[in-house]
């Protein structure tokens, strides 16, 4: 199945107002700008429309459009044209501004919403994990990121310490 007919779904539910913006971040985010990576599902980080009278949001209406436009729901997953998706809020400053400064670019003639590519890298960093370590050395050694833009995400969201502890461990030889 085609990740463009996933990316239409979720063009429609924004323009029928379920959720208010998107964008395409985590691994597959990261093929638009470096060699394909194996992954399991696609990250779709959401702002929600305000729900009056709620102080927290419900992904519900997410899941109740798609479903009655056949998806079908696999734990934390909502499988749409063979592809598990996932919806995450922007839970930080970093998101919330990687959400706000998505690029807009063409899958098989479809627009998507994808993270920029300095975002993606310092969601990487700030997240931490090995694998994610890995994604940012791929950014770094394929010249994926604009470092001065990079830096400047990296001071503005509080990662300069992170960033040097990176740079020690895996830019830097053997002391």
């Amino acid at each position: 199945m085609s990740i463009a007919q996933v990316i239409s779904l979720i063009n429609q539910m924004e323009a029928d107002g379920v959720v208010a913006r998107y964008a395409i971040g985590g691994a597959v985010g990261a093929t638009f700008y470096l060699e394909p990576l194996a992954t399991l599902d696609v990250d779709i980080f959401v702002a929600f429309r305000h729900q009056a009278g709620r102080v927290v949001v419900s992904p519900r209406p997410i899941f109740d459009y798609l479903t009655a436009r056949g998806g079908v729901v696999e734990g934390e997953y909502i499988v749409l044209a063979g592809w598990p998706v996932q919806f995450l809020p922007a839970t930080s400053p970093l998101v919330e501004e990687a959400l706000a400064e998505a690029v807009t670019v063409d899958v098989e003639g479809t627009p998507a919403r994808v993270f920029t590519a300095e975002h993606l890298a310092a969601i990487a960093l700030q997240t931490g994990r090995a694998k994610d370590h890995a994604r940012l050395l791929q950014f770094i050694e394929a010249a994926a990121i604009n470092a001065e833009r990079f830096q400047t995400l990296v001071r503005r969201h509080g990662l300069l310490d992170r960033w040097q502890t990176f740079e020690r461990r895996f830019l830097q030889g053997p002391p």
